[in-house]
């Protein structure tokens, strides 16, 4: 089983990871820059299964700009090869911020909507949940930008709870929920070459949006440097 953590920083997705592997393998940390700076791969033998989890840098690092980031997102192809079983969209279980949303975009963009089929979102921080309020109540309570990411996921959702990742219930019960869905899928799994092409797009569109940034940077140099001449 190959399961990608993707998401934004400080979600909390290498703790997810290190629960998932039962063992302490990704830095974590809380702090607004994201620990992780590269694609991390850990593995573990468990319930006589080979489980490979990737932990990919977040999104909205306050020292990386997001188009380095969904490049080194890419990357992940090659330590998943031949392709993932399961994207798991880790969110910190709260308000469905503009952040949230851009996340969301992000993420769809990097690997599109043929990924939806592998991709299920993963609550942290369950216990933040109000007292007696469960997770099925917080997603149908949610508002409509919530409701139609876990729609567009097949309704495939899951929460761990932040004080007790040692918690291996929950994540047997995850686990179980990813067998499902490869189940469901036929035992097939994303695409590594439909995911190389994805990434030689975003890297194109990365390298467009670098060129405009230079472009910009240089029309703006001149127009400070005609200023100070009319000065």
């Amino acid at each position: 089983m190959r399961v990608v953590l993707v998401g934004k920083t400080g979600v909390g997705k290498s703790a997810a990871g290190n629960a998932i592997l039962g063992k302490k393998h990704f830095k974590s940390e809380f702090k607004d820059s994201s620990v992780t700076k590269h694609c991390n791969k850990g593995d573990v033998e468990s319930s006589g299964r080979h489980i490979t989890v990737i932990d990919t840098p977040g999104l909205f690092d306050t020292e990386l700009s997001n188009s380095e980031i969904t490049e080194e997102i890419v990357k992940c192809i090659e330590m998943s090869a031949p392709g993932p079983h399961a994207f798991l969209l880790v969110f910190r279980l709260g308000r469905f911020t503009e952040e949230e949303k851009e996340t969301v975009r992000i993420i769809q963009e990097v690997f599109g909507k043929e990924a939806l089929k592998y991709m299920s979102v993963l609550f942290t921080h369950g216990d933040n949940l109000d007292e007696d309020q469960t997770i099925e109540e917080f997603v149908n309570n949610a508002g409509k930008d919530l409701k139609q990411l876990v729609e567009s996921c097949a309704n495939r959702y899951h929460v761990i709870n932040g004080r007790n990742m040692k918690d291996q219930d929950q994540i047997e019960q995850l686990l179980e929920k990813i067998d499902e869905m490869v189940m469901e899928s036929g035992g097939n799994f994303f695409s590594n070459e439909l995911f190389k092409k994805m990434g030689q797009e975003i890297r194109d569109k990365n390298e467009i949006m670098r060129l405009r940034e230079e472009n910009r940077k240089l029309m703006q140099e001149k127009l400070n440097r005609s200023n100070c001449c009319i000065l």
